[in-house]
Order: structure tokens, then C-alpha cells, then sequence
């Protein structure tokens, strides 16, 4: 049959007229991965009406596509096999077959490693092309990487532009998300002794000093943006003085972590009564001098008037907010106080619009302080996050789940207590009863409590999922009183005896390697492909991703039966083996130390991305059945992305 179709396609060749085909021209690149691998990269431009076959076509079928590379005198060695893109399989009218080809445009790659004197690598591609009624006879090319003119993948600069170009909408959701944090904890501090009772003061005064209610109302909108200008500015040099990428980084630092721990306990406790942390009193001074000047200038320096007089009630919270965002990286600092001061804003302006809602306002009174001391058990609560980060990047088990929960119940439940007047605080008023906003708060706050008590027993706890340690890091991983048979039947069914360097993920029992290449290997031995979860022990959404997202049926039976799973901890502190210890290819002359250092670079030079979680799917020769995905809460759309790279896998 072949024999048929190369006589057809010679013939329609010499006595088809005198135009001579050309539907596919071939362009050649190089990408450098390390000092000696590189990436030959072959395209083929393919004119409309055409399509060219696949490397790999059904016996009595076309000629397939085929490199051949010149290792003649062996300066170089092909590692894998030429890989190709997803191209398109359907039944070929004219071979009447279901064969794979390219349409527009292929893209080929192989994967070499080169001694050092190598300038070039010659090599050529047998090819055939078809349109929809006849075929051009094979073709051979010509074609020469030049090694000396690579794309140098692993300088800094390449790196930060990549990852730049790879982002996916996951920061930008992050982004979001430190907004409405930082909006929310705007009406908060609002609702504090030090905020509340400025509002009819301001606005009064504006009403009063303003020569008509048009310009009353311009001077309190001015006031609201000279508030918003004060609180970004102070985000924008939190971000230039440590800069956007090091903030991110420090997320994973341990002693960035119990420092913030500390300084969160210290903010807490100032809430809570104990003591009052002020800015110098010369500073309000100046600050109130400045404010009696007319115009742009004076408003300006009432509005920082009001930031350093209500320091004591918004600097714990401003600074919460800030060592929050400062882990996320990147503008959240900037965005966080532009949330914050957003809240602080409108009702000066808005109550300056409309002075007679002024009266609906409640009176300030021993509420406030509630407020305050609600935020301040919130605040303590928050702090143990920071040290359970540090604790899981140490991988000292001191801080396991089960402690978490007992220290969040301790402090939810003393929180309810103190809601029900059980409890009373130095600078709390004579509570003669509790009124029905308290009350009501106060029973959100104790089932809130009661909730997390089965955590101590195994339970998942979904909507905290973000904040405690993960379930395998734990006591019990598979709650208190279980009993395990052997060693995991449900994922061993599948998988025998535990295969050199694998664990069973508790407490789903998936099968799961921290090593690339032990796992790599595994997975060529069972024939499936290979899941990459880059992900870190201080990852809030890798969190999210195994509590709500794994376990889900469908998404589970996949990770136990049909992928092998390799997860790598980029915060692993744990230090490499002697004979691991090489230089970086990201910073020259520093060499990786860490385990974790080691699979933060592999993720940035291989796949262009920094950030967790991270997912890859690939075959055993390292190629990626499709494209990674990073957090993807949508379990449907999880699960869809996985079926599909499974689904190329077995093609």
C-alpha cells in the first residue's frame, strides 16, 4: 500500500504542471537549560490546505516525520525522544485512516547534552505532506542548531520575565483577597475608640469651617483621599524597602515567621488591655500645628493628625495586615492599604455629604472596647499561623494539628466566654446586661468553638482549612483511634509493597514521592504518568488544594490509581546530601544548600513559575501533557484537567 501512495504522490509530483510545492519551511532554535543540556527546537510553518504527519503513523500509512541528528564524531547524546505538539487525529481522506498530522504550524523538540567545544548540531527531517486529494513525495531537509547562538534560559533576567509572562489569574485572586481582607479590616478599626468618635468630630468640623455645604462636602472628600494617599504610601515603601520578590520569598524564612509570631502577640495583647502602643506625643503636636493651615496642605496634615492620634487602635491592625501581605509579595502591600484606608475614607465622606445620618450613628461607649478586645483574641489567633509556618519549614513537630486546634478552641471558647460577660478586661465598663449584638456574636463565636473540637479527633475542619497544619502532620493522621492494617491496603491493592522512596499521603493513603527521580523511575516501571505537585509546607492553598479539593471521589481515585504523585517542598529547610550540593544555575557562585532550594529551582528554570501550589503532568520523557495549572479550587475543573493529560498520556 505504501509502495501505492509514494508512486501516486511521484507521479502527481512530475505531472501535476510546472509549479513547484513548497508547503512547508522549516525554521531551527536553541534553548540552553544548564552549562551542558540544550533544547533543539525544530518549527515547521505548514500553508493552509496542508498538514504534515506525525513522527509516529500506522503501518501502510504515510511517511512519518523523522530526525536524524549528525553525531558523527559524538561531541553530543540524545537524551529521550523527539517530542512533539498535540496535533490533530482524524480519519485522512486520503490514506482513508485515522492518523495524527499538523496543520498551520509543528513544533518539535529534543533534549542533547553537549561537550564544550560544540558550535553547531547538523541533523535533517524526513517528512511527507498531503493535502486533501493528493501527496507530495518525501522530502528530506537540512538543518544546523546553532549552539553558539541558544537562548540562555538561566540567566536572572530570562527567569523574572518568564515567570512574568507564565502568571496565571491565581495572584491576581490573591490580590483580591488581601483587598476585602484589608477592606473588611478598615470598617473594623472604624469600630474602635480611637477611630469612631473622629467621625461627627471631622465631619463637623468641615460642615462648620466650610464657608457653604459644597465646599464643606469637597474639603471631606480631599480629607478621605489625603487618608487614602497616607495609608499607600506606607504600603509603597514597605514594598520598595524590601522589595516585591523578597517579601514573597520571606513567606517560607522561619524566623520571618516567629518574629511576626511575636509581633502579633505583642499587637494582641496591646488590644486586649495590658498596654497601649503610642506614637511620641511630639509628633501629634507638629502634626496639629501643621493642620491649622488653610487649604490643600492643612487638610492633608489633619488627615495624618488622624493617623497618629488613632495609632494605638489602628497600628495593630495596619500592622497585621501588612506582615500578612508582605508573605503574599508582590503590590499585596500596597493593595492591602489601599483596602484599609479605602473603609477608613467613605464615611467621611459620605457623612460629610450627609450630615443627618449623623444622628443614626450609635453613642461611643464601653461597645468599642469590645470591638478592640474581639480583635485582639483575633489577632492571637492569627499569630499561631506564623509559628506553625515556622514549625512546618523546620519540620520540628512541635506545633502539630492536633496543638493548633487546641490552641484555637482555647482561644475561641475564652473569647465566647468573654462575649457571655464571663470574663472581664481591664478597661471594660460595668456590663449590667449583654445586648442582643452580643449575645448574638457571642453564640457564632461558640459554635465556631465546638466545630473545630472533632478536629482533635481526625476530622478535616474545610472552612479552616488555610490555617492549620495539614493532616498528614499530625499525631494521628488518621485520627485518634484508628487502627491501620499493614500498611495502607486501599493504595497498595494497586501498588504492592511500598516502592523505594515512597509514602502513603495520609489520610487518604495516596502514594506519593518527595523525590524527582525516584519517583520519575516508579512511574516508567507502572506505566502512568507523572503528577509534579510543587508545593511548601507554609503554602496556605496547597492547604486548601489537598483538604478540599483531593479528596473529592473523583479527583481521589485519579491520584491513587491512575498518576504517580511526586511532591516537592520548595520550603524544605532539611540540608542535601553532600554529593547534592552543586552550584545554582539561577545565582551564580551560591550553591543549593537546602533541599527545598533544589525544587524552587527546578520549577523556575524548567517550567518559568515561583509560585505554590504548582501542577504538572507529564510523560517519562519529561514533557508536559499539557499545560500546568497552579490553585484551582473547582473541583470539576481540577478533575477535567486531569482526565485530559491522562487521556494524552495513553494516545
Amino acid at each position: 500500500m505504501k509502495r501505492v501512495i509514494l508512486f501516486l504522490a511521484l507521479i502527481s509530483f512530475l505531472f501535476g504542471g510546472a509549479q513547484v510545492l513548497e508547503p512547508v519551511k522549516w525554521e531551527t532554535s536553541v534553548e540552553k537549560i544548564s552549562d551542558t543540556e540544550y533544547q533543539l527546537i525544530s518549527k515547521a510553518t505548514i500553508d493552509d490546505g496542508w498538514h504534515l504527519y506525525s513522527q509516529v503513523v500506522p503501518q501502510d500509512g504515510p511517511i512519518p516525520t523523522t530526525f536524524t541528528y549528525d553525531d558523527s564524531e559524538g561531541q553530543f547524546k540524545i537524551i529521550g525522544n523527539t517530542s512533539e505538539e498535540e496535533g490533530h487525529t482524524i480519519d485522512d481522506p486520503v490514506f482513508q485512516m485515522e492518523i495524527k498530522f499538523f496543520e498551520k504550524s509543528a513544533t518539535f523538540k529534543q533534549k542533547v547534552t553537549v561537550s564544550e567545544d560544540v558550535a553547531s548540531i547538523d541533523a535533517f527531517v524526513e517528512f511527507m505532506v498531503c493535502d486533501d486529494s493528493r501527496c507530495l513525495p518525501p522530502t528530506e531537509v537540512d538543518l544546523s542548531f546553532k549552539i553558539s547562538e541558544k537562548t540562555d534560559l538561566t540567566t536572572e533576567a530570562a527567569i523574572e520575565d518568564n515567570a512574568v509572562k507564565s502568571a496565571d489569574s491565581s495572584p491576581k485572586q490573591g490580590l483580591w483577597g488581601i483587598f476585602f481582607i484589608a477592606f473588611l479590616s478598615g470598617f473594623a478599626a472604624l469600630l474602635t475608640p480611637c477611630v469612631f468618635p473622629m467621625i461627627p468630630m471631622t465631619v463637623s468640623f468641615f460642615t462648620k469651617q466650610s464657608k457653604n455645604k459644597a465646599i464643606g462636602i469637597k474639603n471631606a472628600i480631599i480629607y478621605g483621599v489625603c487618608i487614602i494617599v497616607i495609608y499607600v504610601l506606607l504600603g509603597t515603601a514597605v514594598t520598595g524597602i524590601f522589595g516585591a520578590d523578597a517579601l514573597n520569598a520571606l513567606a517560607t524564612n522561619v524566623w520571618f515567621n516567629i518574629i511576626f509570631f511575636i509581633l502579633l502577640v505583642v499587637f494582641a495583647t496591646s488590644f486586649l488591655g495590658a498596654f497601649e502602643i503610642m506614637l511620641p506625643n511630639s509628633w501629634a503636636n507638629k502634626v496639629d500645628s501643621q493642620a491649622n493651615r488653610g487649604g490643600l496642605i492643612g487638610i492633608f496634615f489633619m488627615a495624618l493628625a488622624l493617623a497618629i492620634v488613632s495609632f494605638s487602635c489602628t497600628g495593630p491592625i495596619v500592622g497585621t495586615l501588612l506582615v500578612e501581605a508582605a508573605s503574599k509579595g508582590g503590590l499585596a502591600p500596597i493593595i492591602g492599604m489601599f483596602g484599609f484606608s479605602l473603609a477608613i475614607a467613605l464615611p467621611f465622606a459620605l457623612f460629610a455629604a450627609f450630615p443627618g445620618w449623623l444622628n443614626s450613628l450609635p453613642k461611643s461607649g464601653g461597645w468599642l472596647n469590645t470591638v478592640k478586645v474581639v480583635l485582639g483574641f483575633l489577632e492571637l489567633a492569627l499569630a499561631f499561623k506564623f509559628l506553625s509556618q515556622a514549625d512546618l519549614v523546620m519540620q520540628a513537630h512541635l506545633l502539630e494539628r492536633e496543638v493548633f486546634i487546641a490552641i484555637w478552641i482555647a482561644i475561641f471558647g475564652t473569647l465566647a466566654l468573654y462575649l457571655f460577660g464571663k470574663i472581664q478586661l481591664p478597661h471594660d465598663s460595668p456590663l449590667p446586661h449583654i445586648s442582643v449584638g452580643r449575645l448574638s456574636l457571642g453564640l457564632v463565636v461558640l459554635t465556631f468553638t465546638i466545630y473545630m473540637i472533632p478536629g482533635l479527633w481526625g476530622a478535616p475542619l474545610n472552612l479552616i482549612s488555610a490555617f492549620p497544619p495539614p493532616q498528614d502532620y499530625s499525631e494521628s493522621p488518621y485520627g485518634v483511634g484508628y487502627t491501620r492494617l499493614g500498611t495502607g491496603a486501599s493504595a497498595l491493592n494497586n501498588h504492592g509493597d511500598l516502592p523505594e522512596g515512597a509514602h502513603l499521603l495520609a489520610p487518604h493513603d495516596i502514594l506519593a514521592f518527595n523525590d524527582y527521580d525516584q519517583g520519575l523511575a516508579y512511574a516508567k516501571k507502572v506505566n502512568k504518568p507523572v503528577m509534579i505537585d510543587f508545593t511548601g509546607w507554609a503554602c496556605v492553598n496547597c492547604r486548601k488544594m489537598e483538604q478540599n479539593v483531593w479528596p473529592e471521589p473523583e479527583v481521589l481515585n485519579i491520584l491513587k490509581n491512575d498518576v504517580v504523585l511526586i511532591s516537592l517542598y520548595v520550603d524544605d529547610k532539611r540540608p542535601l546530601e553532600a554529593g547534592d550540593v552543586v552550584d545554582s544555575k539561577l545565582k551564580p557562585g551560591k550553591k543549593l544548600k537546602y533541599i527545598g532550594q533544589k525544587w524552587s529551582e527546578l520549577q523556575t528554570i524548567k517550567y518559568k513559575a515561583n509560585t505554590q501550589p504548582f501542577y504538572v503532568l507529564m510523560d517519562h520523557n519529561e514533557e508536559n501533557l499539557l499545560d500546568p495549572v497552579s490553585y484551582t479550587p473547582d473541583v470539576e475543573v481540577y478533575h477535567n484537567w486531569l482526565e485530559t493529560g491522562i487521556s494524552k498520556f495513553k494516545k
